[in-house]
């Protein structure tokens, strides 16, 4: 194990950040490199999504176990899930220990709900207790996205003791929405005489706010508002955080939800590997983070200024950024949808790879 602490994802550890990586193939399971992120590169957590599976099926890495239970008579969302399961209760026994040693605080996992479900809080929530208790770890987050609809699942979720990651935030007003929610369901398992101790973690989505605005504002303006957006939900969770009501819950035994930093991986080639991760520097914050943007943050990441608890430039930012004719509320809404958009897309792909391996052993 490196024990050096001169490198950039100790820094980023000692600053307060826990670094998780955005990836899960199986691969990366059986050759060591999961194992070597952790030992070597302070990786404590791991989450996955539509997407990723959909990318690590098409590699060809499944194709002998899909054909496997394809004979078995499996097919579809069932096969799907049985797969993803497989390498999630995996990685979770991976950070076993990491989950012992941070008393519960890191060493997650996560696995999404079917994107399907986006709109549909009941079946969503049926699906989170199916999920979860089918999983059998401790240290594995059921993902629900964090859409108007999806606020009522999470909150019952969190009441029926599951751990949740609300994906799909995209705005300082939908992470707050999200933590509600977390919170409503944790005081009403005080109210029940339960335990109030269920972690979750909220997801806001930083680069495709960058993505968007491309070529629709000045040139001065390009690669700054995932960050203004990033640092307006940073003061939203610090004073989140000291609220009476989130302050009654940790006093009764919960773990206040945290907040995470996702899709941090760089979409313009200008910018270095490590711009999102080294502007979002922040205590009590989760970064998770692509393969790639972590090979890179190991050896260029030079660490930055952290975040100012009330919000920095971000208001002015903001600004600016209106003035040039962006509406900030209706954009984020856009973001929210068109991100769950993609995940029904790579639902479907996933599910017509796994459907065209049966095709081929046909």
């Amino acid at each position: 194990m490196n024990k050096s602490t001169d490198t950039p994802t100790f820094r980023l550890q000692q600053a307060g950040v826990s670094l998780w990586l955005d990836n899960i193939t199986r691969t990366l399971l059986d050759d060591g490199t999961l194992q070597g992120y952790i030992d070597e590169s302070n990786v404590t957590g791991l989450t996955s999504n539509p997407s990723i599976f959909d990318q690590a099926i098409d590699s060809g890495a499944y194709d002998t176990a899909i054909q496997h239970k394809l004979a078995a008579g499996k097919s579809g969302e069932a096969l799907f899930f049985e797969l993803a399961m497989e390498d999630l209760r995996r990685a979770a026994d991976f950070f076993k220990p990491v989950h012992e040693r941070s008393k519960g605080l890191d060493g997650w996992v996560s696995l999404e709900v079917s994107p399907l479900l986006a709109y549909d809080p009941a079946s969503t929530l049926a699906e989170a207790q199916h999920l979860y208790a089918e999983a059998n770890r401790a240290n594995l987050f059921i993902k629900i996205p964090g859409t108007k609809e999806g606020l009522s699942a999470i909150e019952e979720a969190t009441f029926a003791g599951i751990p949740v990651n609300v994906t799909l935030l995209f705005s300082m007003e939908q992470y707050q929405a999200a933590a509600e929610a977390w919170l409503r369901g944790v005081e009403r398992r005080i109210a029940a005489g339960l335990n109030p101790d269920v972690r979750s973690v909220a997801s806001v989505f930083i680069s495709r706010w960058d993505r968007a605005v491309v070529g629709k504002v000045p040139d001065a303006l390009n690669n700054q508002l995932g960050v203004a957006i990033g640092k307006r939900t940073y003061q939203a969770y610090r004073e989140f955080l000291g609220s009476k009501r989130c302050v009654a819950v940790q006093q009764a035994g919960a773990q206040p939800q945290r907040l995470l930093w996702a899709s941090t991986g760089t979409k313009d080639p200008v910018l270095p590997a490590s711009f999102y991760v080294d502007s979002l520097i922040a205590p009590d914050t989760i970064n998770t983070i692509p393969e790639k943007t972590l090979q890179a943050y190991c050896e260029h990441g030079a660490g930055g200024t952290p975040l100012s608890p009330d919000g920095g430039d971000a208001n002015s930012i903001l600004a600016a950024f209106a003035q040039a004719g962006v509406d900030y509320h209706e954009l984020a809404d856009k973001l929210q949808q068109d991100g769950a958009a993609a995940f029904v897309e790579s639902w479907h792909e996933l599910l017509a790879t796994i459907a065209a391996k049966g095709e081929e052993a046909a």
